[in-house]
């Protein structure tokens, strides 16, 4: 009997480090899954808080776009407001552009010595009833309707016809105009050129030199659209297209 328990007690003492040992490594085995759980959660976490972080700068990103665009949308408009009030300004005193005809305001007032026009060199004929009525017929074209692509034809057409008609100027100038609204700027700068260099006696000279400047600039020839724009503010100080120049001037300086 005494055998028996010595026995049993030896097993038994013999167990119990395996046992211990079991046990030992059932709670290294949890506290590694208790660790990896803890890391997967940080991770997550981690990952949640990116994600976050890239949606929101994403959603800046697109309300930046959407306010440059706004910006970008209202400068046009603004620039569209000052060329149609420009060519609202011109039409009402077309009547008026003939050589030697100083332009007088809507009020009736005697015209300011500096926005007089000045008598052109060439031509001095005035001109025939047909020329006025085709000229005007092209004018009203692009002033009153609006369709800058079929007043070029008929400018085109009232130059070939009368190269030489006091009204040449203008219609170089209108075609140039017609030009630039279609956005031909190339065109538009030669048609421009010709009137600084056939009438640099006209009263559309300091406007045709402007429009050249403009052209240029939209050419991506800024540095000499820059030029341009200072001839005209230095040739013409107290014209109107002087400061016209310097507001696109200023323009240029912000968007750099």
């Amino acid at each position: 009997m005494k055998r028996l328990l010595t026995v049993t007690a030896v097993l038994a003492c013999a167990c119990m480090p395996a046992m211990a040992q079991r046990t030992s490594l059932a709670d290294r085995v949890a506290a590694l899954e208790q660790q990896s759980a803890s890391q997967n959660q940080g991770a997550s976490q981690a990952n949640m808080e990116l994600l976050n972080r890239t949606t929101q700068m994403q959603d800046e990103i697109r309300t930046l776009r959407s306010l440059v665009e706004q910006l970008q949308n209202d400068l046009e408009q603004a620039r569209q407001r000052n060329r149609e009030q420009y060519i609202d300004m011109d039409s009402r005193v077309s009547a008026l552009e003939q050589p030697g005809v100083a332009v007088k305001p809507a009020n009736g007032s005697s015209a300011n010595p500096a926005v007089e026009t000045v008598a052109p060199a060439v031509p001095v004929s005035p001109p025939s009833a047909g020329e006025s009525a085709d000229y005007q017929a092209a004018y009203a074209l692009l002033i009153k309707q609006g369709d800058a692509v079929a007043a070029v034809r008929l400018f085109q057409a009232f130059l070939q016809t009368y190269p030489d008609s006091a009204l040449a100027p203008n219609a170089w100038y209108w075609l140039g105009e017609s030009y630039y609204i279609t956005r031909n700027f190339g065109l538009a700068l030669q048609s421009f050129e010709v009137i600084g260099q056939r009438f640099s006696g006209s009263s559309k000279a300091p406007d045709a030199l402007l429009k050249s400047g403009y052209c240029l600039i939209e050419l991506k020839n800024t540095a000499k659209g820059r030029a341009v724009l200072e001839q005209v503010i230095a040739r013409y100080p107290s014209h109107p297209v002087a400061d016209m120049a310097r507001s696109r001037l200023r323009g240029l300086s912000l968007d750099q």
